[in-house]
């Protein structure tokens, strides 16, 4: 079936809350097989309001409103609905004697919560045990869902009224849906598209998308198929297709990360990593700690910025210093031997770099870059150049490393400039 989403709200238009609603329930119903073809963001006006229903229900065959139905005097949506669709607002006393019994009751401070209980005539409440907003209304045989703007009820009402219920709709048209999303790493996004461009015309029923997430891309193949099976048996020889034309830059799939995949692959050998950084000024360090349980396998870090701490900490050579410089081959070595040799870590990571936008030279422009990894089999350095602005080059350098140990790990090629 088609859809269309509206997400209420001045916060949204203004800029000050990101809309998490309506990619999550964008998300859910294409996975679901139905086609979302348009999504909109409304401010608290009731003419605004009422105009974008009256749009969606002209083009969709059921609608997703989200946001407006509070207690305060900027929650319009129900009164707008009312006034759009010719529905007078009708008191439900049975949701009111719901409300009263909530929590939430206790801190309306003055609120009239009798609002709450005041929606358009026709309204069935979704989810009446859940004791929150959310209701659904029929109009012209079109479904409206109308969901509370607070994420985790908008969620909860999504996963377990709206899509239940338009699978029980007797004209729902839904296909069968197979997707998932490729992370890569080492390859621009015009290369991948291209070494992908062959499979985008082989079948209609395939589409595939190219995503800039920095400093990943992310490509994402969806396959619609008349059922279930038949989208799931196609999705299969493209899966396989597309990893094998991407090989060793896909590093994760779907929700996962490089930081996830490295503590995975450290956990299950039960190694430890230990890290020395510079230009990247603790971002690997913070990558890895992101993760829960990063204790198991993450020993610690230094962030050794200048060459006194470089020294003095992780007991790279004076001479060193003074011959090759801070950011080279032999300290990125050295940096990487004196934090395993200190944390007794099975790999350390080291880099050194110039991050910009100065400090550069013409040996060394902005962007250059040396990564160290130190393993059972020896210490080597990469040098690597990233453009960019000064957080493009760290955020280039931390997934570079990572993805260097990853390599490692498997015994892949290494990738560098």
């Amino acid at each position: 079936m088609i859809g269309e989403i509206i997400a209420i709200g001045d916060e949204l238009t203004s800029g000050r809350i990101l809309n998490s609603n309506s990619y999550f329930a964008a998300s859910q119903l294409f996975a679901a097989g139905h086609e979302i073809v348009s999504m909109s963001a409304i401010g608290d006006s009731s003419e605004a309001i009422g105009g974008a229903l009256k749009k969606a229900l002209a083009q969709a065959d059921f609608v997703v409103v989200t946001g407006g139905l509070g207690a305060t005097t900027d929650d319009k949506t129900n009164e707008a609905v009312a006034e759009a669709l010719a529905r007078p607002v009708t008191f439900y006393p049975e949701i009111y004697e719901k409300i009263k019994d909530t929590p939430q009751a206790s801190d309306s401070k003055g609120l009239s919560l009798e609002k709450l209980a005041w929606l358009p005539s026709g309204a069935e409440i979704l989810k009446p045990e859940a004791r929150m907003a959310g209701y659904l209304l029929y109009h012209e045989e079109k479904p409206i869902f109308f969901l509370p703007g607070v994420p985790y009820e908008m969620k909860e009402l999504l996963v377990d009224c709206v899509i239940p219920h338009l699978e029980a709709m007797p004209d729902n048209h839904s296909r069968g849906v197979s997707q998932k999303v490729y992370k890569v790493f080492g390859l621009p996004e015009t290369e991948v598209n291209s070494k992908l461009k062959d499979i985008e015309n082989k079948d209609e029923r395939i589409r595939i998308g190219y995503y800039p997430v920095f400093p990943e891309v992310h490509v994402s193949i969806t396959v619609l198929g008349g059922s279930q099976e038949e989208s799931d048996s196609l999705f299969q020889q493209y899966d396989a297709e597309i990893v094998r034309i991407l090989g060793d830059c896909v590093f994760a799939t779907d929700s996962e990360t490089m930081e996830e995949i490295i503590g995975n692959h450290l956990t299950s050998r039960q190694k430890t990593l230990a890290v020395a950084e510079s230009c990247s000024g603790g971002l690997i360090s913070h990558k890895l700690t992101k993760r829960p349980g990063s204790s198991v396998f993450f020993v610690g870090g230094v962030v050794a910025y200048s060459n006194d701490l470089k020294q003095n900490i992780l007991g790279v050579d004076s001479e060193i210093l003074l011959k090759y410089g801070a950011v080279s081959a032999e300290t990125v070595r050295a940096m990487a031997d004196g934090v395993k040799r200190i944390t007794k870590a099975d790999y350390a990571l080291s880099v050194t770099g110039i991050a910009g936008p100065t400090g550069g030279t013409g040996e060394k422009p902005v962007g250059t870059v040396y990564i160290g990894l130190a393993a059972e089999g020896g210490i080597e350095a990469y040098r690597y150049h990233f453009s960019g602005d000064r957080w493009q080059v760290q955020a280039m350098t931390s997934m570079a490393a990572l993805d260097l140990l990853r390599r490692q790990m498997l015994g892949l090629q290494m990738k560098i400039d």
